[in-house]
């Protein structure tokens, strides 16, 4: 198995790649279309504002590219924060702006009710229906995130999280998986998800 970590200048491709490597699951940091088309999976990570995420996509000509291999070709697709963020349909970080809609709903600011913004830190998610979150010993994962996912079809949705009110913590749907958390910062749970996704998917 070959996986594709998206390198579209969002950051926090290193840390991802360093929890692939530990797992010994062969892996690029790449936005080369060939290495793209080539591999058995892609993830997309990133950390920062949606907007700025979309135009470097576009930048680098990968929405055409991800879109079709995703939901043309059934590749197996990780995203990560920022990455479960862009398969939006719409984001308003910080202004209304397109994104993927390869899951339809809306990234719209966390509500404060009381709480602190962003929501970072741990946190336990409740998982509900996945096949990637089954039998964790351990529910609490690391986050950092200010904008949360408003999904407008629940059934995708595996797991939620309390923070002033549920929110989802990650998406289910076919050949796409993403989470809000960061399962390669999320210690050894967090490691045992990935293994998760790519035993499934090898």
């Amino acid at each position: 198995m070959k996986v594709a970590i998206i390198d579209y200048d969002m950051g926090n491709v290193a840390s991802v790649q360093k929890a692939l490597n530990y797992l010994g699951i062969s892996n690029s940091i790449t936005r080369d279309f060939d290495d793209i088309k080539i591999a058995d999976c892609i993830l997309l990570p990133g950390v920062g504002a949606f907007q700025q995420g979309m135009s470097n996509l576009e930048q680098f000509g990968l929405t055409e590219l991800l879109t079709d291999q995703v939901l043309t070709n059934n590749k197996p697709f990780l995203g990560i924060c920022l990455g479960m963020q862009l398969i939006a349909t719409t984001g308003y970080e910080p202004v209304k702006t397109p994104g993927l809609n390869w899951i339809q709903g809306t990234v719209v600011k966390i509500p404060s009710n009381g709480k602190r913004i962003p929501h970072m830190g741990w946190n336990d998610i409740t998982a509900t229906k996945s096949i990637y979150l089954n039998n964790l010993s351990d529910p609490n994962f690391y986050f950092i995130h200010s904008y949360h996912f408003q999904v407008e079809d629940e059934s995708v949705v595996s797991s939620t999280i309390e923070y002033g009110e549920p929110l989802v913590s990650s998406i289910e749907k076919g050949n796409i998986f993403a989470t809000q958390f960061h399962p390669e910062k999320s210690q050894q749970t967090g490691l045992n998800v990935l293994k998760n996704f790519f035993n499934l998917h090898a």
